[in-house]
């Protein structure tokens, strides 16, 4: 009968000696594997990841902090509501940060308060975060705390004193102009646009790509109408557009505020979308099951997060070295059926995006 690998339940935890005399290596070895260092073979590499995975043995990451100087944690300060798309954001952020093989450490700081933000550092540095990321930030002053840790901003130039700051956009300008040129492309003559909460970043993001795709086209560009992500404040857009019979598409800068705006749209009897068309922006799947299914641009939450995390643990882990190049986030337009030609070209064929 040949033994078994494994260990009874009344067994000692395996460490390290264990999985190097299962492999067949040194424990200096297993070390540099277990900690993801340079100049272990391919299959000496393997041998030891599957030892390990047989004993059950988990690496103490106490001692391994004690060993390298870092903690193996990553803060994150979230800003603002606990709307979709922040939310979304944080779930890629720490699939992203446990992939890595590294713990998440969350502060919140509603709408960015700057001695909120200010104390969320503190927060973060005194439980020994090995970086700092800002995800969905908002337009304030730079934060007079001194951060000897890299600081990641998702969508945000930097505006941290920090030892090194790291940016990755999430493509809300290119997202803007898709849902702009989308509109365009149907053939309204211009697009209206309902935008988020004035002091946040990705509220200026998207009315830049508004405004670069209806100068693009020669368009007339209407005055901004502003919102604060709620879907409150789309149904007093909404109430405040139907009054106006030359409007005939709008795109807006959140996925609820438009489901507000459609709402208050229909009361004041405009169609959607045969009156008026509507793009939102965020891509959240609920919206696809309302009447009109919601039109909209999808935010790569997942491909952002994780492109974010990857700079942020290679300026942790080779602080010396240049940091690798990043991907552009993709740019996916969702066609459902809150879109349309405007009424002066319904029946004619036009293209649409798919």
């Amino acid at each position: 009968m040949t033994p078994s690998v494994g260990r009874g339940a009344a067994s000692p935890a395996p460490v390290s000696a264990d999985v190097a005399r299962v492999a067949g290596v040194s424990r200096k070895t297993v070390s540099r594997v277990l900690n993801n260092e340079p100049y272990v073979s391919d299959e000496v590499r393997q041998r030891v990841l599957g030892a390990a995975e047989k004993l059950g043995y988990r690496l103490n990451h106490a001692a391994r902090a004690l060993a390298s100087g870092r903690n193996r944690s990553i803060g994150v300060i979230a800003l603002g509501t606990a709307g979709y798309g922040t939310a979304m954001l944080l779930v890629g952020i720490e699939k992203a940060v446990r992939g890595a093989g590294y713990a998440l450490r969350v502060v919140n700081t509603p709408d960015g308060d700057p001695e909120g933000i200010a104390g969320a550092v503190m927060s973060l540095l005194e439980q020994g975060v090995d970086g700092i990321v800002v995800s969905e930030p908002v337009v304030e002053g730079e934060v007079s705390v001194r951060i000897d840790v890299p600081v990641l901003f998702l969508g945000a130039p930097p505006s941290f004193p920090s030892a090194r700051t790291l940016t990755v956009g999430v493509g809300a300008h290119a997202l803007a102009r898709a849902a702009t040129d989308h509109l365009l492309d149907l053939g309204h003559t211009t697009v209206h646009h309902v935008a988020g909460r004035g002091r946040w970043y990705a509220t200026t993001d998207r009315i830049d790509g508004w405004r670069a795709a209806l100068a693009a086209r020669g368009a007339q560009e209407p005055p901004v109408i502003q919102g604060d992500w709620s879907p409150e404040s789309g149904y007093a857009a909404g109430r405040a557009l139907a009054a106006d019979s030359s409007v005939t598409a709008v795109f807006v800068a959140g996925d609820e505020m438009a489901i507000g705006l459609i709402h208050a749209l229909r009361e004041a009897g405009r169609r959607v979308p045969e009156d008026i068309s509507v793009v939102g922006f965020d891509g959240n799947p609920v919206f696809a099951y309302v009447t009109p299914p919601l039109t909209t641009v999808r935010q790569p939450f997942d491909a952002a997060a994780g492109e974010g995390i990857r700079l942020l643990v290679h300026a942790i882990e080779k602080p010396e070295t240049e940091l690798p190049a990043v991907s552009e986030p993709p740019v996916e337009l969702v066609v459902r059926g809150s879109t349309a030609p405007p009424p002066s070209h319904q029946g004619q064929t036009v293209l649409r995006a798919t």
